[in-house]
């Protein structure tokens, strides 16, 4: 079970002082996690800067009111620097140079300084100055294009897959690579990730099968879009709905033996033909519209055939699977996502944030703040 009470050096980045400089989405995320696997992270914000979006991507961080514009800010990020592991820096490209805590004067100071920059676009480039958010930069990747109907605009994953998936996979990932790097003799270096890039990486699976011919770019034509009648999602007769993902024959199989269709029933051919995908889609949503959504969960329990509930944020929070494994927690009041990956000998855990008008680095380790509602 998942030790949701670790304390603060009881995680595999315990002795890491991260120091977060700014941005939104990929930025505070990945700084979470750092904390999450036992980092001591100390989030430098504007003064009045609380916003609700940081209730969760807060926790376990130190958080130090500073504004960079002026001098003395600027000095005691310096002093953060000498001793710091890693800084994570999401502004506007140039941004950083101009406030004085950029990768050049940050590594003059520790050359050992793993220095990590987030941006949508990247540091360079003809929009890297351009505003946008996740829908705009995942927009410009061909991940937005493919997602959703073809009668229908694409459909915008929240911020799943630019913030969350491919900027934070990018950012973090090369965090701990350089902080690897230089265990093993290196030296301090800069991480450049950008939302732009990191999507584009996560598109490698699709990349592939339009190498290899098998992906079309019309939106609702590939397999794994929505369009075929055995991977997509279906309205049940209580207007909720099950996500089906029988990708193999075996598990097609299973789910027309659940729907109750015969063994000589045409579907069982039209479901393997792409040209008679829309008319076996038809006749399975006719299928699922005939019972109520737990009644098909019920039946395909244990079926195998890779049929599950399309479940709100309340009722995911109590699936008897989710409680099983403590995938959610509470914390400071709200419901927060346990941490993860986890680790058998150095487990993660959250802890509260504090906060701190000025705060003596050399008081990172046990840092007596006043703890934020």
């Amino acid at each position: 079970m998942l030790d949701e009470t670790a304390p603060s050096g009881s995680g595999p980045l315990s002795g890491i002082i991260v120091v977060e400089l700014g941005g939104r989405g990929a930025v505070p995320f990945v700084a979470m996690l750092l904390a999450d696997m036992g980092a001591s992270v100390i989030r430098v914000r504007r003064p009045g800067d609380n916003s609700a979006s940081r209730l969760v991507t807060d926790r376990g961080k130190h958080v130090l009111d500073l504004d960079l514009t002026r001098s003395a800010a600027r000095t005691e990020v310096n002093a953060l620097a000498t001793k710091s592991d890693v800084i994570i820096e999401g502004f506007r490209p140039g941004t950083a140079e101009r406030l004085g805590v950029g990768p050049s004067a940050l590594l003059a100071i520790n050359p050992r300084l793993v220095y990590a920059r987030m941006t949508g676009w990247g540091q360079d480039g003809p929009l890297a100055q351009t505003a946008g958010h996740d829908i705009n930069f995942i927009g410009l990747t061909g991940a937005l294009h493919a997602m959703g109907q073809p009668t229908v605009p694409p459909a915008p994953p929240l911020s799943l897959l630019g913030d969350y998936g491919g900027g934070a996979l990018a950012l973090i990932s090369g965090i701990l690579a350089a902080l690897l790097n230089r265990c093993h003799g290196g030296q301090g270096q800069i991480v450049d990730a950008s939302v732009l890039d990191g999507t584009i990486t996560a598109l490698a699976g699709v990349l592939g099968r339009r190498a290899a011919g098998v992906w079309s770019d019309r939106r609702g034509g590939n397999e794994i879009d929505g369009s075929a009648p055995y991977y997509t999602v279906y309205a049940c007769a209580d207007d909720r709905y099950v996500a089906v993902g029988a990708l193999e024959a075996r598990r097609r199989s299973a789910l027309l033996d659940g729907l109750g269709f015969a063994t000589d029933d045409p579907v069982r051919d039209g479901i393997h033909d792409p040209r008679h995908h829309e008319l076996a889609r038809q006749i399975l949503a006719d299928r699922f519209r005939t019972r109520a959504r737990d009644e098909w969960i019920a039946i395909f329990e244990s079926a195998d055939a890779c049929v599950t509930p399309v479940l709100s944020l309340d009722e995911a929070i109590e699936h008897p699977h989710n409680r099983f494994r403590s995938a959610f927690l509470t914390d400071a009041g709200a419901t927060q996502p346990a941490p993860s990956p986890r680790f058998s000998s150095t487990p993660s855990g959250t802890r509260q944030r504090t906060t701190r008008k000025l705060l003596s680095f050399l008081d990172v380790s046990g840092v007596d703040g006043t703890t934020d509602p």
